[in-house]
């Protein structure tokens, strides 16, 4: 299996143009041409979103004309003719297949877990109607059996307060996440009170007299701004404590609705586990939650859960319920390979750059050598740029194209924040951890490979407050050391664990497992290996280049170790900011 996103390629992040380049890796991949495919498949319906994107408009007319001025050139013009666009790009004259967005998610969930059956549930912003659905998946078969429809959408409310915190909508929501934790729930009863009629069962609808997002070119109101007594944040202007209540606010009632959905889809399928895939499902801190309640037995989480898994989806949905192939599980190992199923560049590809560029490094002859000695640079406090192996699917780092540091070290989320990363302070990092030592670290004993579940650090673990640090508020929890792993504890005690086995990556394995060996602890920092406004790295020369512009120590190109001290500068390098586009 073969998957990547086009932005990898051309470096262009959220790159929504044809993907071309990601077309000829998969390709390339399989060792087949377009002339061997038998079924190209899209991954939504782009005449039912058409039809509601009119009708939509239609019912606000006359507002939102310039809305609707701006978005028909693109569907007029491409969107309604996929079918026609695939063909030319692809030079190809066979079947094309359209199942609905929220199908391909459903796929995206199943199809690759390890359940033999499974109940499943998609969130996301929308699709062509749906925003939620939930049904069931046995065998190489899934039945969706009930949806929320548009404009109620959970992805379209937390995106409302990313907009009005002042992040980008589609890409800063997971800032939004990451910031709740600083904040209280000060607003959650006047969300419920006159925004969302949240049922028992998990159903619900929003006042859409809050939001702008059926026709204008924003998401929110006048009214949301009145309910909440200023206009949305101006973005890149300073972070304050309501917008932490705020984001936290938000999070609860997403978390909430969450298990209500879980509790009702459980009542209702009789199904013992649970897939889940859709934008929504990147929220790793209600994951983690829905996980605790015990409402399942055991959930799996689509790595790639947004749209670029959707792609995955509608292959899988090809394959297995229109083909009628059959899945082979187990109940215990999914069908995802890590997620790591992007490119690989070989030792010989690395020298070849290595050497054509003329930069400084040291071979190493085997995996266990070069974990080990990159092992004792983390344990020295040392940032290292990890790229080894095939290149992960979807947005998270792991273990393939990854910064990694020591999670014992109090100054090291500054650090990479501040001097890797070129982003917000508050931002917290992820934990890898050996698979079979987790427990003695978190509250969460299962698989948690690819970083979609947030877990409470044990008990044990934890260094008790003082009065002093009792009383912070906002910002200031964020310098107070919580734990022996303090770089990867959050302000809230918890953590977005990544378990790491053998299996699925064993040079990162040996990488952690060798740290362990050294130092006594099985847990490292994990971080993607980009700066703040770029897409993660794909080749060599692109991590390279991010190696040398920030203040990494170290970079690992497959069997190759490289040391900033013997690095030259770049030719031509003058501010690393005129090369990355900050947001």
């Amino acid at each position: 299996m073969s998957a990547a996103q086009e932005e990898r390629f051309t470096r262009k992040k959220h790159d929504a143009d044809f993907p071309r380049q990601a077309v000829d890796f998969c390709l390339e991949e399989a060792g087949i041409t377009t002339k061997d495919i038998d079924r190209v498949v899209f991954y939504d319906k782009p005449w039912i979103k058409f039809e509601r994107l009119l009708e939509t408009y239609l019912t606000y007319a006359p507002i939102g004309i310039k809305s609707f001025f701006q978005a028909m050139p693109v569907w007029i013009k491409e969107k309604l003719w996929t079918r026609d666009l695939l063909m030319e790009k692809l030079d190809y004259d066979g079947t094309v297949l359209f199942p609905e967005h929220h199908e391909s998610h459903a796929a995206s969930a199943f199809f690759p877990s390890p359940f033999r059956e499974a109940a499943i549930l998609t969130t996301d912003g929308v699709g062509e109607w749906a925003t939620t659905t939930f049904g069931v998946g046995r065998g190489n078969d899934i039945e969706l059996l009930f949806e929320i429809n548009f404009p109620h959408s959970l992805g379209l409310l937390y995106s409302a307060f990313t907009y009005y915190t002042g992040f980008k909508v589609n890409s800063g929501e997971y800032k939004v996440m990451g910031l709740a934790p600083y904040g209280e729930p000060k607003y959650v009863d006047l969300i419920y009170d006159n925004i969302i009629d949240l049922k028992e069962d998990g159903s619900f609808k929003l006042d859409m007299s809050y939001f702008n997002y059926c026709a204008g070119l924003t998401m929110t109101s006048e009214k949301f701004h009145d309910l909440f007594g200023a206009p949305p944040r101006t973005g890149e202007t300073e972070i304050t404590q309501r917008e932490m209540d705020l984001a936290r606010s938000v999070q609860d009632v997403t978390e909430e609705a969450t298990l209500r959905m879980g509790r009702y889809i459980k009542k209702t399928t009789g199904q013992s586990k649970l897939c889940l895939a859709g934008g929504v499902a990147l929220n790793c801190v209600a994951n983690g939650k829905l996980l605790r309640e015990k409402i399942f037995d055991d959930i799996w989480i689509q790595p790639a859960a947004g749209d670029a898994g959707g792609a995955l989806g509608a292959a899988l949905f090809a394959w297995h319920k229109v083909e009628g192939k059959p899945r082979e599980v187990d109940d215990k190992n999914d069908l995802q390979f890590g997620s790591l199923l992007g490119p690989v560049y070989d030792n010989e590809k690395i020298s070849s750059y290595l050497e054509k560029a003329k930069i400084p490094h040291r071979k190493f002859e085997n995996i266990d050598g070069l974990a080990g000695e990159v092992a004792k640079h983390l344990a020295d406090e040392k940032v290292i740029g990890w790229f080894y192996g095939r290149m992960e699917f979807g947005p998270r780092a792991l273990g393939a194209r990854s910064i990694i540091g020591d999670a014992r070290s109090p100054k090291m989320q500054s650090i990479m924040n501040l001097k890797i990363k070129f982003r917000e302070s508050f931002r917290p990092f992820a934990p890898s951890v050996l698979r079979d030592k987790v427990a003695n670290y978190f509250e969460i004993d299962s698989d948690s490979p690819y970083m979609l579940l947030v877990a409470p650090v044990k008990e044990n673990r934890r260094v008790a407050m003082t009065d002093d640090q009792r009383k912070l508020f906002g910002i200031e929890k964020l310098n107070v050391s919580r734990s022996d792993v303090p770089a990867i504890t959050h302000v809230d005690y918890s953590a977005r664990v990544q378990t790491v086995d053998e299996k699925r990556n064993p040079a990162y394995y040996k990488l952690i497992q060798k740290f362990e060996e050294l130092t006594g602890s099985p847990v490292i920092i994990n971080t993607s290996f980009n700066v703040r406004g770029e897409p993660i790295v794909c080749r060599p020369e692109e991590a390279y280049k991010c190696f040398m512009r920030t203040e990494m120590d170290y970079l690992v190109l497959g069997d190759y170790l490289l040391d900033k001290k013997e690095q030259v500068t770049l030719a031509g390098d003058t501010d690393w900011r005129e090369e990355f586009e900050l947001d």
